[in-house]
């Protein structure tokens, strides 16, 4: 009795040494998956023993958090226990599964899925095997904004704000200017994540500005090997008065030039009247001017006796005055 009951004890351990062992290979880096597209968990098993589909449970689950995210057991997809999330979005390929394909097939990847998945794998025996998926998205060209963008001119301070959306993970956000010289340590940057999970990047550069001078905003993914950039020159054209001003302003200086010269012409005949005025009272001064009176003279010695009334002329002459007689004047009544 004894001889019969020892190998029936025996049996489970000679059942497990019959079973082949079972070995899981899966990538060992991280495998990179493009936002919003599809991608394969790739896992495969091999075994010792013979199996037949029936022998091959499968399942899939979040390596953390242990969420459902595909199950196959005898021949069969069970999706009851499987997430929300994962539902219409997970399948293995069937076809291979016999030779020890056991990949999974997840489509439409989102930023929720980034992170560890686990591969079970059991016929007649079981192992498993963790493999990490992380996710990307390219970002897109940046826009560059100049603030402000009017009435500029040299040494003025003006802000130059670079804009980049729809990428993960974050970037990193390199400013070089006209020279090729990094210039990074003087912006600022800032990276928000929207609805989707997807990075905004606003990084803002101060300078002071100059004619002629040239910028470039560089945004790069490191994940997927990608950079995109943008440049800017800030030109002569800001400095520029618009077509309308630049002619009011020739206008207006054309205006002024007129009235300037009619002024000095003006000033220039009331200087020359104002000196000819003067030259004829100079004249008239040193004119001689001559006048007469009438003078009563006693009869004398000095003058002629036969004549009792003179006449006597006044000569000016500049400042000196000559008094002539004239003799034999006749006097009228």
């Amino acid at each position: 009795m004894p001889f019969a009951i020892f190998p029936l004890c025996l049996l489970p351990l000679l059942l497990g040494l019959c079973r082949g062992a079972l070995d899981i290979q899966v990538p060992m880096d991280p495998v990179i998956a493009r936002y919003g597209e599809d991608v394969t968990l790739n896992c495969t098993f091999t075994s010792e023993g013979n199996f037949s589909l029936g022998d091959v449970s499968v399942i899939w689950q979040l390596t953390e958090t242990k969420t459902m995210v595909h199950s196959y057991s005898q021949q069969w997809e069970v999706q009851s226990d499987q997430a929300d999330s994962f539902v219409n979005r997970t399948a293995l390929f069937m076809d291979q599964l016999g030779k020890g394909n056991a990949s999974l097939l997840l489509r439409n990847v989102k930023i929720e899925d980034e992170g560890s998945f686990t591969c079970f794998v059991r016929v007649l025996d079981y192992n498993s095997a963790p493999i990490m998926l992380q996710l990307a998205a390219s970002y897109s060209k940046p826009n560059l904004h100049l603030e402000p963008s009017k009435n500029l001119k040299p040494g003025d301070e003006v802000s130059i704000a670079c804009h980049s959306s729809g990428g993960y993970p974050q970037a990193t956000v390199l400013w070089f200017d006209g020279k090729g010289g990094n210039v990074t340590e003087n912006v600022s940057t800032s990276q928000v994540a929207n609805e989707r999970g997807l990075f905004e990047v606003s990084s803002v550069m101060r300078v002071t500005l100059e004619p002629n001078s040239s910028y470039s905003c560089t945004v790069r993914n490191k994940l997927l090997g990608e950079e995109t950039h943008a440049a800017a020159t800030i030109t002569g054209q800001h400095l520029r008065f618009p077509a309308v001003a630049l002619w009011l302003t020739v206008g207006l200086s054309i205006c002024l030039l007129a009235l300037l010269a009619a002024l000095g012409y003006v000033c220039r005949r009331k200087i020359q009247q104002s000196c000819k005025d003067e030259g004829d009272g100079a004249g008239d001064t040193e004119a001689r001017t001559a006048f007469c009176v009438y003078l009563q003279f006693k009869p004398s010695s000095a003058v002629p006796s036969d004549t009792s009334r003179s006449f006597a002329c006044l000569n000016q002459t500049g400042g000196s005055i000559i008094l002539r007689f004239a003799a034999n004047v006749p006097v009228y009544k």
